[in-house]
């Protein structure tokens, strides 16, 4: 297979496989590939050899944006700040149950 391009200049691409008991796709690893089409033909080979895939998505590396383990916590603290998420400010009815 000759695409013109050295494998170590294929863009990097992030493997999901959603499994036969489950119903959301997991990240299972990484992997070069020239384009998207053989990335997909390429991790059902690499990860779901043993037939335990229903779904395989691959999204490029590059294309992913995340938050960064240094602002883990003003990104995840509670919201204490925003108190208009707890019902203190209007009246519950009694017959309203578990609240």
């Amino acid at each position: 297979m000759s695409t013109g391009q050295e494998r170590s200049e294929w863009p990097l691409f992030e493997v999901f496989v959603r499994g036969k008991r489950g119903l959301n796709h997991v990240h299972v690893g990484s992997l070069h590939a020239p384009d998207a089409r053989m990335a997909v033909h390429s991790a059902r080979n690499l990860y779901t050899r043993r037939n335990e895939g229903v779904s395989v998505w691959v999204v490029p590396s590059s294309e992913i944006t995340a938050s960064s383990p240094d602002e883990r916590d003003p990104m995840f603290a509670p919201n204490v700040d925003k108190v208009y998420r707890h019902p203190t400010f209007y009246p519950i009815p009694d017959d309203v149950p578990h609240i």
